[in-house]
């Protein structure tokens, strides 16, 4: 793998006019980018890759990785729990009090479509870019580039449907002002295979890309979680098993460190640099301007600053004793951080907490987070890859080759493996287990716990409506901008 790594900064997006504001660490020849017109574009690689970078912009902002997504996630799944000051529009999360009127939901709904957009505008102008001489930009570059739009299209839909289930599928760069109508989500997720499928077999190999860009192995891993979702285990399967090169971090806790970003298993990043601005942290996802690279996770988990959540003691009782990834994972009074010793006091907001959240926390090297962090996401990485295949192998019947897996992910966190020789029931609660403790934090296990029908048993006594809370509600903005999507199109209960 190239050392580069990519930072994307927003462009705003309108439906006849496209303007680009992109750049990178790799010093992409752009004079003047926000100069540039629908006429002028795509003749050089380096507008070709500016339009490419500005659709993994829309990820790093306030509706998604900047702010609202891991409060989102986490408090749903019931991983944290609130101290007094928790703002309402993120504790409504927590008893699933949200309504159509919140603004995060919009703000989401709004970065993903950004994103689809700008996504967009390079596939529907393939033929452009493929009319770009060869001598400029190889005929491989260019299928590269248009694979990660797909890739990008794919995640952000992906996004979408699982939070909203059936809703406006955009295929192309909007030339009105009408809005468009739902589809089925069974519409969109034919969108997101296919992408995924296409973008699968013109991307790099992680050794071959530059850090923080989509690579076919990240193409792969999402299309094998894209099938794992629609239960479609053996198709499921047979992408997992087409991943290579990936090893799990000997240290769990260097999956998230800045330091350490872009590691062995790490397979798809969400890309963060705070040297290269915050300014634009409160109403991005609005804008679609930046900048935007950093993110405010920190000061929101932060025992040592804001403390506005902290780990549900649910979850900390999941970890067996002795595992080691509680560590990675949680402060603890006695533990030590760049400000000396985590004491009691620092764990107490209201009431003493038993921990704090460490994972993606500036604590290794600041005494505090100062608002704003440069750690990237990982919204894939090969230890989930690993627990999602054993899923797999359980379901078609290899209960085996499953706790093969499951044993590959425990021997890290120093966990006795687990016998072979169990019934398929109790790998699956083994797997239960595994993803909650070693993905905590990481917003997959609301998503889980939502395909594994657990809501009756991990959501008890959190205001959880079966029938309603699996789906958000449709935000008002886009009703009443929408004329083809009215209140009878609302999701139900809302």
């Amino acid at each position: 793998m190239r050392s580069t790594k990519i930072i994307f900064s927003t462009f705003a997006l309108f439906p006849a006019l496209v303007i680009i504001n992109a750049c990178s660490q790799n010093d992409l020849e752009l004079v003047n980018p926000n100069g540039l017109s629908p006429d002028t574009f795509f003749k050089t690689e380096a507008q070709v890759q500016s339009a490419v970078n500005a659709a993994y912009a829309n990820l790093q902002t306030r509706g998604l990785y900047s702010r609202h997504m891991f409060f989102s996630q986490d408090n749903m799944s019931h991983e944290n729990d609130g101290n007094p000051q928790l703002e309402a529009d993120k504790r409504q999360y927590l008893d699933f009090s949200f309504d159509s009127s919140h603004g995060p939901i919009a703000d989401y709904w709004e970065s993903c479509y950004r994103g689809i957009n700008k996504a967009n505008f390079v596939i529907g102008n393939e033929e452009a870019i493929n009319a770009i001489d060869e001598g400029l930009v190889s005929t491989a570059t260019k299928q590269k580039f248009i694979g990660e739009a797909k890739f990008l299209r794919a995640l952000y839909n992906f996004l979408l449907v699982t939070r909203f289930g059936d809703m406006p599928l955009i295929t192309e760069i909007p030339t009105t002002t009408v809005g468009v109508a739902k589809s089925t989500a069974d519409e969109v997720y034919a969108l997101i295979i296919s992408d995924l499928q296409a973008a699968s077999s013109s991307l790099l190999d992680k050794s071959e890309e530059d850090n923080g860009r989509a690579t076919k192995g990240a193409a792969i891993a999402l299309l094998g979680k894209v099938y794992l979702y629609r239960g479609e285990h053996a198709l499921a399967l047979a992408e997992f098993n087409k991943i290579s090169g990936y090893s799990l971090e000997p240290n769990y806790f260097d999956n998230f460190t800045e330091e350490t970003e872009h590691g062995v298993e790490s397979i798809f990043e969400i890309e963060y640099d705070d040297a290269l601005g915050a300014s634009a942290k409160w109403d991005s996802s609005v804008t679609g301007a930046g900048p935007n690279e950093a993110t405010f996770r920190g000061q929101e988990y932060g025992f040592n600053d804001w403390f506005n959540v902290f780990p549900s003691n649910d979850l900390l009782d999941e970890f067996e004793d002795g595992d080691a990834r509680y560590a990675g994972s949680f402060y603890s009074v006695g533990d030590t951080f760049a400000g000396g010793v985590v004491t009691a006091e620092m764990l107490t907001a209201g009431d003493q907490r038993r921990a704090g959240w460490k994972k993606y926390q500036n604590y290794y090297k600041d005494a505090n987070e100062d608002q704003e962090s440069g750690i990237n996401f990982k919204y894939l990485r090969y230890a989930d890859v690993l627990l999602m295949k054993a899923e797999c192998e359980n379901e078609v019947g290899s209960q085996d080759n499953a706790i093969d897996l499951i044993n590959e992910v425990r021997e890290r966190a120093t966990l006795d493996d687990l016998p072979y020789g169990l019934s398929k029931a109790e790998v699956f609660e083994a797997i239960v287990h595994e993803r909650k403790v070693e993905l905590a934090g990481e917003q997959v296990r609301f998503n889980d716990i939502l395909r594994w029908n657990l809501t009756d048993t991990e959501l008890a006594g959190t205001n959880f409506q079966t029938g309603k809370n699996e789906l958000w509600p449709i935000p008002d903005r886009e009703i009443s901008s929408n004329e083809n999507i009215t209140a009878a199109d609302q999701n139900p209960g809302y």
